[in-house]
């Protein structure tokens, strides 16, 4: 399994100029820096400027003061930035390609998958947003006489929080929409990955995005953390289940909204008529892109006993043929972990299982001479409920695999968890598959697919329940989260205490007898 190729990661480097260039937007005063790591060597990638509170305070001052004239503009106006965008992302790919696989370690097809993410869910809101965001007519209080209907305003400065794994698809994802709805927005992408983010907003302000409108923070949480909450009109985040509960409960204090994607351990059913070939296939790529660390990856395998042990065994064999490698090119079926931390969550959970007896069906170990945080794609089976692998989320490329002999126990078993992020079901009858889908617990559910058909289905919701998350991003639901909606109603010909003279009593006979017309004629 992974053979160690001949790594252009080694010969490259970050230059200089580029780094210089991203880093000229970040809002940081103290001058003040931090260097970050290269996964795929261990060695330094990149010295970045480091933000303060004040520099915080800062950023939302300048964001609100680019607001005001941005809000001011029609929505079909502020498109113009995000049309140009979509298309300097896929010209200039290669450039950002080489900027995620260095800051994370992934493998470039990987790294693919969310720059064509950032350009097309753009594309999306920069067309969907003068829709979403117009006037809509509602019936009013006496129909003919109250002229009624529904206003979006921005909510002013928004905070975005996202993490390391995906560090161009999930800052743009929440900062375009927030944006075509009229806001500003301070962003605060993890200091590890931060270049990709700043990459996305240099390339917007070259688009035409009027400078001041997104505005980049970098710190550490203990140090911004509270600032960035307590300076906004609203947060989205993307995180842990533990830290998206504590931004939660600061918004509130102050009555501002949020919207939080957080953990999952997600689940994937196997029906005894689905196409093997076709699920293993998909299962490698729902399991391990992105070396599994992936909220919506899946986690856990319900395997049916009519197939399970067909399925382990091509499973298993297309798991060990994978290639495993730190090139800047896409001979790499998956990469490194980003972090020593998760290599060292990922240990401790395969390590934990083999102690308790689970049975290691590939993989399980780490590879230290490809680069230094390389962990092999890992299939474990006779997992039990004492073990780490079994229920907490491991966020790494390991997964588990069990039987199952009816549906409704798979159900059953799939709902067993405090997440409820994202669940896949592979069977032939798709009809069938809708049905599980519906009792799934989940926000997302893709049937004979991973992750990808629900993810990509821009225009419908995507967001967890349970400990999953708060809110839902991408569909009107992703931009509107920015916006508070305001009713304006206008009153004519007849005012509701009724005509000149006319006494509280036939009012209310008149009102009476109205209400009683209009649902017998559906008025109402």
């Amino acid at each position: 399994m992974g053979n160690a190729t001949s790594s252009h990661a080694e010969t490259k480097t970050l230059a200089p100029t580029l780094v210089s260039r991203l880093t000229r937007h970040v809002v940081s005063a103290s001058g003040d820096t931090t260097t970050t790591t290269a996964p795929f060597t261990g060695k330094p990638l990149a010295e970045l400027p480091v933000s303060s509170a004040s520099d915080v305070a800062e950023a939302f001052e300048r964001a609100r003061e680019a607001q005001r004239s941005w809000a001011a503009m029609s929505p079909r106006d502020r498109v113009a930035p995000f049309l140009r965008f979509h298309d300097i992302v896929l010209d200039r790919q290669s450039e950002i390609l080489d900027i995620i696989q260095w800051e994370t370690g992934k493998a470039r097809r990987h790294a693919f998958e969310e720059v064509y993410d950032a350009a097309a869910g753009t594309l999306y809101y920069a067309r969907q947003a003068p829709r979403l965001l117009r006037r809509r007519r509602s019936i009013g209080a006496v129909p003919g006489a109250t002229r009624t209907y529904a206003h979006h305003q921005p909510k002013g400065a928004v905070t975005v929080i996202t993490p390391w794994n995906y560090p161009i698809a999930l800052p743009v994802g929440d900062a375009v929409p927030a944006l075509l709805a009229g806001n500003a927005v301070v962003a605060k992408p993890d200091t590890q990955t931060a270049l990709s983010a700043l990459w996305a907003i240099d390339v917007a302000v070259e688009a035409g995005l009027p400078e001041g409108l997104w505005l980049p923070v970098l710190g550490e949480p203990a140090e911004i953390g509270d600032p960035l909450i307590d300076g906004a009109d609203y947060v989205a985040f993307t995180g842990s289940s533990a830290v998206g509960a504590k931004i939660a409960q600061r918004a509130a204090g102050r009555l501002i909204g949020c919207s939080a994607e957080l953990g999952g351990k997600n689940p994937m059913i196997v029906c005894e008529d689905a196409d093997l070939d076709r699920t293993v296939e998909g299962a490698v790529r729902a399991c391990f892109s992105n070396a599994g660390q992936l909220c919506i990856s899946m986690e856990r395998v319900y395997v049916h006993d009519a197939v399970y042990d067909a399925f382990t065994e091509k499973f298993a064999a297309a798991v060990r043929d994978m290639e495993l490698n730190s090139a800047l090119d896409f001979s790499a079926d998956m990469g490194s972990l980003t972090y020593q931390r998760q290599l060292d969550r990922v240990s401790a959970h395969v390590d934990d299982a083999r102690q308790k007896g689970a049975t290691v069906v590939a993989g399980g170990r780490p590879r230290p001479e490809i680069g230094p945080l390389f962990y092999e794609p890992t299939v474990l089976a006779d997992v039990e409920p004492t073990m780490r692998a079994c229920a907490d989320e491991t966020f790494g490329p390991v997964v588990s695999l069990y039987r199952f002999s009816d549906e409704n126990e798979a159900v059953e078993r799939a709902n067993a968890t405090d997440y409820g992020l994202n669940a896949s079901i592979w069977t032939r009858d798709v009809n069938r598959g809708r049905r599980l889908a519906e009792r799934v617990r989940a926000g997302t559910v893709n049937i004979n697919e991973g992750y990808g058909a629900a993810w990509a289905s821009y225009g419908a919701p995507m967001g967890g329940m349970k400990r999953s998350g708060l809110g839902r991003r991408h569909g009107a639901e992703g931009l509107l989260r920015y916006t508070e909606a305001q009713t304006v109603a206008s009153q004519h010909y007849v005012g509701l205490g009724g005509p000149p003279g006319m006494d509280g009593e036939t009012l209310a006979r008149t009102m009476t007898l109205g209400a009683r017309l209009m649902k017998r004629f559906r008025i109402r």
